[in-house]
């Protein structure tokens, strides 16, 4: 049947098989007075995208269609839809819903709503349908999670903001970050980059914080003012208790002395970490680790409607431009292109182009 009753997707059937791309039909969620159907033009690969459909975070519902920082035009717009116009150009995040009505959405903070559901592979309450995500044709989503697209931002820039972008920008600003600020940013990857970008763009002094050397040129070409390497002997030192705020984007914590980092916090400061490895031992944290400064350890989970909208239109302003490889989507070049992130392999993000020549007009 054609749209609006199927899109059109590139799934994978499990982990065993996670790089092998299947170009399926597949119904969507059906369609309600407050959903926006999306016409796809640009797809940010993510990690959570590997981490998802290799089964690094576990069990998955597959077959299934991964991405989640979807760019394109609105094509239908439920009754009740007063956020989105048909032909407007929007965005998609990782999370498409929440119930609005708990005392999480009502403060903007609908990301921690207990009844949020994300954009691919969570299960549809009322039908029991898998949510596919951008590596698709189209995308149906409640207008809550759909978001214009300032028109100083291109889709190749915007949709790894939609993700990535938020999630480096949310606990900057809700913990300070600004002028007269020292914020540092833990691994320069899709998110780090971001979190450099935005922290610069808010005002404070940045400073990148990687394993080696190897970064250090582009850090500094993001605007960041200091760079600091762990490798390099007694590296925290004279940095120690100077930091109003760290946030942590590394993907692994491997050989990490979270202590030396702590140490890196002023009094009462704050270390923010939005990393998500997969399955291992963690870090070790004992309250002694604490008594030192008195430093809060926290994480933070994508953002608000409110801080997305402001988070693109900051991007828009201050010409703030994603470091991106485009890739036109197909089945052998998302076999590629996740491989290639999975070994870490991009500068800094990959986003899917070539929409219509690959799903038709």
């Amino acid at each position: 049947m054609p749209y609006p009753d199927e899109f059109t997707g590139f799934q994978v059937n499990g982990p065993d098989t996670w790089l092998e791309f299947h170009k399926n039909e597949f119904k969507p969620k059906p369609f309600d007075d407050y959903d926006v159907d999306i016409k796809i033009e640009a797809c940010g690969v993510c990690g959570s995208d590997v981490h998802t459909i290799s089964g690094g975070w576990g069990e998955q519902h597959f077959p299934l269609a991964v991405g989640h920082e979807i760019v394109g035009t609105a094509i239908r717009v439920g009754p009740k839809v007063s956020l989105v116009k048909v032909g407007q150009r929007v965005g998609v995040g990782a999370q498409s819903y929440a119930c609005l009505e708990c005392r999480q959405c009502k403060n903007d903070n609908e990301t921690y709503c207990r009844h949020q559901l994300d954009t691919y592979g969570a299960i549809w309450p009322a039908t029991g349908t898998v949510m596919q995500g951008g590596y698709s044709s189209h995308v149906r989503t409640h207008e809550h999670w759909v978001f214009p697209i300032p028109a100083a931002l291109s889709n190749t820039v915007a949709a790894p903001m939609l993700c990535a972008g938020l999630t480096a920008y949310s606990p900057l600003v809700r913990n300070g970050c600004g002028p007269g600020k020292k914020v540092g940013v833990v691994g320069l990857g899709g998110i780090g980059h971001f979190g450099v970008l935005f922290a610069k763009a808010l005002g404070a002094e940045v400073w990148a914080i990687s394993r080696t050397h190897a970064k250090e040129a582009d850090a500094r070409a993001m605007g960041a003012d200091g760079f600091l390497a762990t490798a390099d002997k007694d590296w925290n030192v004279p940095h120690e208790m100077t930091f109003d705020l760290i946030v942590n984007t590394a993907n692994s914590f491997e050989g990490f002395d979270i202590n030396a980092y702590l140490s890196l916090l002023d009094v009462h400061a704050k270390w923010v970490s939005v990393g998500l490895p997969e399955d291992e031992e963690g870090i070790r944290v004992r309250n002694q680790t604490f008594l030192s400064n008195g430093c809060f350890f926290g994480s933070s989970h994508l953002g608000s409607r409110k801080e997305t909208l402001e988070m693109l239109q900051l991007a828009a302003d201050k010409g703030i431009s994603t470091w991106v490889e485009e890739v036109k989507i197909g089945k052998e070049a998302l076999a590629e292109t996740l491989s290639k992130l999975h070994n870490n392999k991009v500068r800094y993000r990959f986003c899917l182009t070539g929409y219509e020549e690959e799903f038709g007009a």
